[in-house]
């Protein structure tokens, strides 16, 4: 069955950002959002979605800084730049660092949306692996994460994990340490359905405890953070992201490999 193609937002306007995801989600696109550089660099690496819609005004770091990353990556989506910047040396640098179109805001949305058909239209059928990158995996000292071949390890050894379970550990490291609510989780992850509720989060993340923690009455990898939802703790183990070119180390420090 064909997927729909799934749309990343990477913009730090909340009001913006809700506006462009519900009018491509009436269209039948899937929608992912990030509100900062970092994540969703790490995102688009890892996950590959058919189009990214990049700002370059970000509260971390540059937009350039991203667009250059993914190039650099080797991630050759289509990416369309929506920013303030209208002076003409602004979109001449975009497009030499290899965007594929540049919007100016203000701007129509039935306009935006004609430039999204158009970009995939013309970008190259891609077969991924549910929206993986197809050579993209997250690794640790102690903890493996193979996204093409959906697999992990614990010092070398396999560790069965049930489909979801590993879909909630791989949202989990796309957020770099960053805490994930439960809402979140049940959106990367079940997708939003109305039948789901937080138990279930909460039931699958005590699973997946009981596999990849030494011990799970005292976890060191997932963390609980009260009232809030569960992150990855980066120090223990360190976490890197390999075979996207993008290296995360426990002083949240980013870089950028040029693979």
């Amino acid at each position: 069955m064909a997927v729909n193609p799934l749309i990343q937002i990477i913009d730090d306007n909340p009001t913006f950002t809700t506006a462009i995801r519900n009018v491509l989600e009436i269209e039948g696109y899937r929608v992912r959002v990030d509100h900062e550089g970092v994540a969703g660099l790490t995102f688009a690496c890892l996950w590959a979605p058919d189009l990214v819609i990049l700002d370059l005004l970000l509260p971390d770091i540059d937009g350039y800084e991203v667009l250059k990353a993914l190039r650099a990556a080797g991630r050759a989506m289509p990416i369309l730049i929506l920013s303030a910047r209208c002076d003409e040396t602004e979109k001449v640098l975009a497009f030499r660092i290899g965007a594929d179109d540049f919007v100016t805001k203000p701007f129509s949305l039935m306009e935006l949306l004609a430039r999204i058909v158009a970009l995939l239209r013309r970008s190259r059928p891609r077969a991924d692996l549910n929206g993986h990158g197809d050579r993209a995996a997250a690794v640790s000292p102690d903890l493996e994460i193979d996204l093409s071949k959906r697999t992990v390890a614990r010092h070398g050894e396999s560790i069965d994990l049930a489909p979801k379970e590993f879909d909630l550990l791989v949202a989990l490291a796309v957020r770099g340490g960053a805490i994930m609510s439960r809402a979140e989780l049940l959106r990367e992850v079940w997708g939003h359905r109305t039948e789901v509720v937080t138990r279930t989060v909460d039931a699958h993340i005590l699973s997946l405890r009981k596999k990849i923690e030494l011990d799970p009455a005292e976890p060191e990898i997932i963390v609980t953070s009260r009232q809030a939802g569960y992150r990855l703790a980066l120090a223990a183990p360190r976490l890197v992201l390999i075979g996207t070119g993008v290296s995360l180390a426990t002083s949240r420090k980013w870089t950028v490999n040029g693979r």
